[in-house]
């Protein structure tokens, strides 16, 4: 039972951070801080494809929390298992919805429709749709994934 629930909070971990995908807006006319806030979050989906941690966890904040009870630490354990497993992971976000507060520009909300896909060959194993909503923070100039919540 224990191994059935990991293997389900590794995949929407991913799943959750993956609402970063938003290539899809990427044409669109945007303002600078939704813009950079895009950016950051291709940054992130690059480095889930790519299965980096270390890259990853640069764009969690010091103070993230997320569901199932993930902080910084735990989360870092479980991209590291998840990473291990799958040897392929592809994210794809559906129609994201990016918002910063304009009367709190160093607030930011990703929503979307996520699907992540993780295999060890070319065939997926397993394909996982997800509502996600994330939170980020601008730190120093830089967004970093503050909140994930996934259902």
């Amino acid at each position: 039972m224990r191994s059935a629930t990991t293997s389900c909070d590794r995949r929407a971990w991913l799943v959750s951070v993956a609402v970063s995908l938003p290539w899809l807006l990427a044409g669109c006319s945007r303002g600078d801080p939704e813009q950079r806030l895009l950016e950051a979050a291709r940054a992130l989906q690059a480095a889930i494809e790519a299965r980096d941690t270390g890259d990853v966890m640069d764009l969690v904040d010091e103070h993230f929390r997320g569901s199932a009870d993930l902080d910084p630490a735990s989360a870092r354990r479980l991209l590291t298992a998840t990473f291990l497993r799958y040897q392929n992971i592809r994210v794809v976000a559906l129609a994201p919805s990016v918002r910063v507060d304009p009367s709190a520009p160093t607030l930011g909300v990703i929503e979307s429709k996520v699907v992540v896909t993780g295999a060890q060959g070319l065939i997926p194993e397993r394909a996982e749709p997800y509502h996600v909503r994330t939170e980020w923070r601008l730190v120093g100039g830089e967004w970093k994934l503050s909140d994930l919540r996934w259902e």
